[in-house]
């Protein structure tokens, strides 16, 4: 088993989090359970998925999982700046 906390991406990503949600608190009412929620759960998804693939026992779950936090950081890519347009 790998030591996720010692991975640099880990880091930026549990960083990532906690301004994230620290953002989604300023988000309007109406936004609580939209745009801010799925943020929360995307940005969630990639300080997770890290420790997911570390635990398991081949480089190819580990790559895989690696992957999956990829695509959770392409999501909140997006939801930022959808975000940002409708300020």
């Amino acid at each position: 088993m790998r030591d996720y906390k010692k991975i640099d991406v880990w880091k930026r990503s549990h960083a990532l989090v906690l301004r994230v949600y620290d953002l989604t608190q300023t988000f309007p009412p109406q936004e609580k359970y939209g745009i801010g929620s799925q943020l929360q759960r995307a940005v969630v998804s990639i300080p997770t998925n890290i420790p997911e693939g570390c635990g398991r026992t081949t480089e190819a779950e580990l790559v895989r999982f690696m992957d999956i936090a990829s695509g959770s950081a392409s999501e909140i890519d997006y939801l930022l700046y959808l975000a940002m347009e409708l300020k």
